[in-house]
């Protein structure tokens, strides 16, 4: 199982979503799939269609910038990064 890390922005909009969980995924976009059949809706926050991660969104792997591609190992760990803006 992969070790997932959500932004703080999204357990708001789903509830019962925690900010960490555990996920059987072999890619990253099958980690989020699995998500979205959870809480549906949740995949249209992370991806665009193409698909592709919306710009706003950054997906680390181990530590390394990473892609809906990215593939998974038991025992990964896959941070979710909303970026920030303002001024």
């Amino acid at each position: 199982m992969a070790e997932l890390h959500l932004p703080a922005v999204l357990p708001p909009l789903f509830p019962g979503l925690p900010r960490e969980l555990e996920v059987e995924a072999t890619t990253v976009d099958e980690a989020i799939d699995r998500l979205n059949e959870k809480w549906p809706g949740l995949r249209d926050r992370l991806v665009e269609p193409g698909p592709k991660l919306r710009p706003h969104i950054n997906v680390y792997v181990d530590r390394t910038r990473a892609d809906l591609g990215a593939q998974l190992e038991a025992g990964s760990r896959v941070d979710l990064i909303a970026a920030i803006s303002g001024g």
